[in-house]
Parts: C-alpha cells; structure tokens; sequence
C-alpha cells in the first residue's frame, strides 16, 4: 500500500494510490506525515512488531541537501525511515531567531519524499511540550565547551528533544550530521548514559561546490557574506595544511585560524577550538587527531564547522 500526502491550504489528507498511478505521477510525494505524539507512538509499534528496523532523522526543517544525505543514509540503514520536522523552542535561547528560523512544510515534503522517506513526524509544540511540563535531560561536562558557554540552556532543550524523539518513534538507528560535532557527540553520550537501546550514526558534513557547509542559517548571508563566509571552510583547510607541514602546536594553528577568518568582511569569531574529538578538552598540541571547531558570525547568521586534523605519526 502506498500513501501520498497532498499539501492543502488548511492541512492534509492522504489517500491510496496503485502502482500503476505511481508510475504516471512519478512526482507525487509519497510520504505520510504524522501529527500526532499518539498516532506516532502506535505506528512505530507496529512497524516493530512486524520484524522491521526503523531509522529516525531529527530535523528541524528547511531541508537542503545535507539533510537529504542523511536520510539517504538512513534508508540504507533501516527498512522504514522516520523524519522528525519540529522547530524546538528550547534550544533557542532570548534573542536567537526562533521566530525568524527558516520554514517551508511543502518543500520539505517533498525533498523527504525524494529521498526515500516514508514518515515525517511534525508534531506542534503543545504536543512536545504539554501544560505543565518540567523534566529536562541533560548532559554535564561535555556541554560545558564549546556552544555550550555562549548558549545557556540550549543543549538542554537538544537532548530533552531528541530524548523525547526517541521515545516517540522508537527508532533502531538515529542518524545525525557531523557539521554539528558537538551535537552528535553529546547526543552519543547521552545514549550510552542512559542505556538507550539505539544506535547513532553520524554523517560527514555536506559541503557546496565552493566548501561552504550547508546550513538552514545560509539563508541569512547576503551574497557579500556569502562570498566572507567561505572563510570557515577555507581556514580549516589552512589548518590541516599547516598540521601536514609538521605544526604541532595548538596556540600557532589556533592563531593563523584566527587571523584568516578575522581579514574576511563582515566576520565576528565566537570561538576557535582545537579539542579532543572525544571529551571536547582543548588541547595544546596536535598529537593525535584533534577536531577544530569554528563558531563564527557572518553579518547576523551564526555558523558552525568543524574537521578531524590527522597527520601520520613519524
């Protein structure tokens, strides 16, 4: 049985279609999407129940293509994948662009369903966060780096959300990007904390033809900004060269980063890290492999950007 959502002015409805009407329309959007915490909760039992893995995305929407990578990779890794589409409150903190967070449901109806999705998830805040609510999930020491200072109580809303996300669609697999490294790597500890019986899969970072990560926030560059903003991607690359040319020491590395990323136009540095892949700890020298983890303004959008330093030991 296949089902196609069809995007209206005041919702939707889905309706069954043959596989003869799929091979006329081959641009129908063939994912159905749940609004319901319940409805949800239901589906993913039976889909357990009846043998098969499920895979679950966590978005919140705006879909470009390192979304779609990751769904391409969670088809891959499941029978049935899920997209979570939900814009969480709590991870933004006063003054962050919640209300101006980019959004288009149709589009990214379709870009899902173009990439083998078969449910997404889009359920309204009053659902995720009832009357009343009050529990928090939280991960200590590794989110006191990096975001984590200069965002108070964002990844506490993070790993509430995708704790609840997990509770809702039950997946086997979770599959994250690693454009947010430290994201992934709390979401992992969480994880392995709680006994959660899922796996997480992170996704290398998906790049435009220029090296400019992907991002919803994108959007925000004017096409000034857009051209200073290539300064992230650029100087990560200067990094790895000076590491390949036999640079150890953090502080000289961190400082060139720096002073790149400070001759483009229109930047403001959050912060410069050299750290442990592992714990987030800063560290003084590159002797093993070291993540450097970029938070830069560009004009008003906050970009991230990370890459793994490797060399070969002598």
């Amino acid at each position: 049985m296949i089902f196609v959502v069809f995007v209206v002015a005041n919702g939707f409805f889905t309706t069954k279609i043959t596989k003869d009407t799929k091979r006329r329309n081959k641009n129908l959007l063939t994912v159905q999407v749940i609004n319901s915490v319940s409805d949800m909760q239901a589906l993913s039992e039976r889909i357990r129940l009846a043998g098969q893995t499920i895979a679950l995305v966590p978005t919140m929407g705006f879909f470009h293509d390192g979304h779609l990578a990751l769904m391409r990779a969670a088809k891959e890794l499941a029978d049935t994948v899920v997209v979570s589409l939900f814009v969480n409150p709590t991870q933004f903190a006063e003054g962050e662009d919640l209300e101006a967070y980019p959004r288009d449901l149709q589009g990214d109806l379709a870009k899902a369903g173009s990439a083998g999705t078969d449910y997404v998830f889009a359920p309204t805040a009053e659902d995720i966060y009832p009357e009343g609510f009050q529990t928090l999930v939280r991960v200590d020491q590794l989110t006191r780096r990096l975001c984590g200072p200069l965002r108070p109580g964002h990844f506490e809303g993070v790993t509430t959300i995708v704790a609840k996300l997990f509770n809702i669609t039950k997946p086997h697999v979770a599959v994250f990007g690693q454009k947010d490294f430290q994201q992934l790597t709390v979401i992992s500890r969480m994880v392995r904390d709680l006994n959660m019986d899922l796996r997480i899969v992170g996704v290398p970072t998906v790049r435009e033809p220029d090296g400019l990560a992907m991002s919803s926030r994108n959007t925000y560059l004017s096409p000034e900004e857009r051209k200073a903003a290539l300064c992230l991607s650029r100087s990560l690359a200067l990094a790895q060269e000076m590491v390949d040319a036999g640079e150890r020491n953090a502080a000289v590395i961190r400082a060139a980063v720096e002073e790149h990323i400070r001759r483009a136009p229109f930047t403001k540095i959050d912060y410069v890290s050299l750290c442990h892949p592992a714990t987030l700890e800063e560290l003084e020298a590159v002797e093993e492999e070291t993540l450097l983890a970029l938070a830069v303004f560009v004009g008003k959008a906050r970009l991230i950007d990370n890459r793994l330093l490797r060399f070969e030991a002598p």
